[in-house]
């Protein structure tokens, strides 16, 4: 299906995870399924899910210095998964351009979130893609 299927089972994953405490590798397997990703796809999703886990505590330390009325820990649970997962690419995945990761994190935080999630995220993740280098990124690419 692509990319953008693979991000979807990547956040519906780090969503429950974050929601329950559950195995990310259960809710993969579930959404592999359910959303007809496997492959390439799935191998996408799975290296998205198991990158922003192991980065979590610095994805949410970009968040905390950009949204600084916010705590995290208090946000909705969609905008920081889907926050986390578009800082994860940008910051550590020099492969993707930044700007592909910033709209894919508005069209989710507007398919999932709340009313004003998709300028919330897009707030927050625009600011990042504008000067990824700042954040880490090493390539500072924001080209395919």
């Amino acid at each position: 299906m692509g990319r953008r299927t693979a991000r979807d089972a990547a956040f519906k994953a780090l969503f429950w995870v974050d929601c329950t405490g559950g195995d990310p590798e259960g809710a993969l397997s579930y959404l592999g399924d359910e959303l007809a990703c496997s492959g390439a796809d799935m191998t996408f999703a799975r290296d998205l899910v198991y990158g922003v886990l192991a980065n979590q505590a610095q994805l949410d330390g970009i968040i905390a210095n950009l949204s600084r009325e916010w705590q995290v820990r208090r946000m909705p649970y969609v905008d920081r998964n889907v926050m986390r997962l578009a800082l994860f690419e940008i910051v550590y995945r020099g492969d993707i351009p930044a700007s592909v990761s910033a709209n894919e994190a508005v069209e989710l935080a507007k398919m999932y979130g709340g009313e004003e999630s998709g300028r919330f995220v897009n707030g927050i993740i625009g600011q990042v893609a504008k000067d990824a280098q700042a954040y880490g990124r090493e390539d500072g690419a924001d080209h395919p």
